[in-house]
């Protein structure tokens, strides 16, 4: 909970500095970053690690976010993360960057996870069903989870929509065994 309120403050800042031109390179260099801390042993060793200085850790993150093409903002804002020991929280001040970006844009994120894959007409009918019904704009990721064994579950924001074989399973098992 601590974690998720810090991440929020330091996304918000950051937001609440840029200029409207800068926000989507921020996001994709933050989402790019915070990726990288979550899939590199080694770069979260050196962004985390007390052996590494202050100067060779901004080093490091500077050089990633010119790769991504980052505005001088998100550099000095990396610094920032960094000096106040920070760099940790980077993939969640991602996501709730991510969040504050998309509600700007009136753009609500949702998450359908289903056993296959689906077909495009199946994508398209959901996506058009999900903008109607938040009536808003969507970005929809499709994702596959075998255990579902079949149905969809659906993802918007906290809610989930679960209809699929094995969460009816475990209701139908919830409801069998209370006392």
């Amino acid at each position: 909970m601590i974690k998720t309120a810090v991440a929020r403050r330091y996304a918000q800042a950051l937001f609440e500095l840029l200029d409207q031109s800068n926000i989507e390179v921020t996001r994709e260099t933050l989402n790019g970053l915070g990726q990288a801390v979550k899939d590199s042993p080694a770069l979260r060793h050196v962004v985390v690690s007390p052996a590494f200085g202050v100067d060779e850790k901004i080093a490091v993150l500077t050089e990633l976010s010119d790769r991504f093409g980052c505005p001088p903002v998100g550099k000095t804002f990396l610094g920032q993360l960094v000096k106040k020991n920070r760099v940790a929280f980077l993939p969640d001040i991602a996501d709730a960057f991510g969040q504050l970006v998309d509600q700007s844009k009136g753009t609500q994120h949702v998450t359908v996870s289903s056993t296959t894959v689906l077909p495009q007409a199946e994508q398209d009918r959901i996506r058009t069903r999900l903008r109607e019904t938040l009536k808003r704009e969507v970005d929809v990721t499709f994702q596959t989870d075998a255990s579902h064994l079949a149905g969809v579950q659906i993802h918007v924001g906290s809610t989930v929509v679960d209809s699929t074989v094995r969460g009816r399973l475990q209701a139908i098992q919830s409801l069998l065994t209370r006392d």
